[in-house]
Parts: C-alpha cells; structure tokens; sequence
C-alpha cells in the first residue's frame, strides 16, 4: 500500500503521522512524507522568475528537516519511507503528488477551523477530501 503522509510543523500532523505508524503493517506500506511551503502571493509578478519566492529562503531549510524527522521516525518503525518538499499550492500539491505517486491513501491532520478563520484560510484537508482519486483519512485530535 502506499500512504502519502502530507504534513505540517503542528500537533495535527504529529497525531496523522501516529496514527498512520500505529494502524499500518510497516513491511506492507511505503509513506511519502510531503511537505508543502506556501508562497505568501501564488502568482508572481511579471519581474520575477517562475518559482521564485524569496521569502522562502529561510522556511525551506526547516522544512527538511520536518520532514526529516517524521521519516527518520517512520523509517525506524519499519516503513520504507521517500520525502519531498514541494513549494505551491497545499492544496493542489497534495493532490498532484498523490495522484502523480498513484496513492493507495492520503492522511493529513485537521486543524479543526471554523467560521471566519476556515472561510480566510481554507480547509486544506477538506478540499483534498473532495477532490482526491484515492481515499483519504482526516486525523483529529481534540482542540
């Protein structure tokens, strides 16, 4: 089976990731730790190279090495583990590299967001749930 594990640098993740571990035989089950850095402005200025987000600079580097760690974890579980980084969209990230990897399974956490907060920042999870070609399982802990 392969679990495309998307994260963040929150408790969600962390309780996805525990669950994803905690439900999965590791020797039947390849995961890909994805990670996605979000420009501030999707579209770039005419001026700028396509991809080019210099206030990423500093959020990449960190970037690796979250996904470092939950692999690091995973790995030492048994799972046969590949990471990506990818800077765009979370949305359309997610789904792209699911359907690109030809997923078994997503699983991200749930923010949990309601009213004004949900309407501004979106549902990250909720769009992937309506629009993935694979399952998907939103994890969610008590706020």
């Amino acid at each position: 089976m392969k679990v495309l594990l998307a994260i963040d640098d929150s408790r969600f993740s962390e309780a996805a990731a525990k669950s994803l571990a905690g439900q999965f035989r590791s020797q039947d089950t390849e995961v890909r730790v994805l990670h996605v850095v979000e420009p501030i402005a999707i579209s770039e200025p005419p001026q700028m190279s396509p991809g080019y987000y210099p206030e990423l600079e500093e959020q990449l580097p960190q970037a690796h090495e979250l996904v470092d760690r939950v692999a690091k974890t995973l790995s030492s579980a048994g799972f046969r583990v590949t990471k990506a980084v990818v800077t765009g969209d979370a949305r359309s990230v997610i789904l792209d590299n699911a359907a690109e990897w030809h997923a078994d399974l997503i699983v991200l956490g749930s923010h949990g967001r309601k009213g004004l907060g949900r309407f501004f920042l979106g549902s990250v999870s909720e769009a992937v749930a309506h629009h993935a070609l694979c399952s998907v399982q939103i994890v969610r802990i008590p706020s």
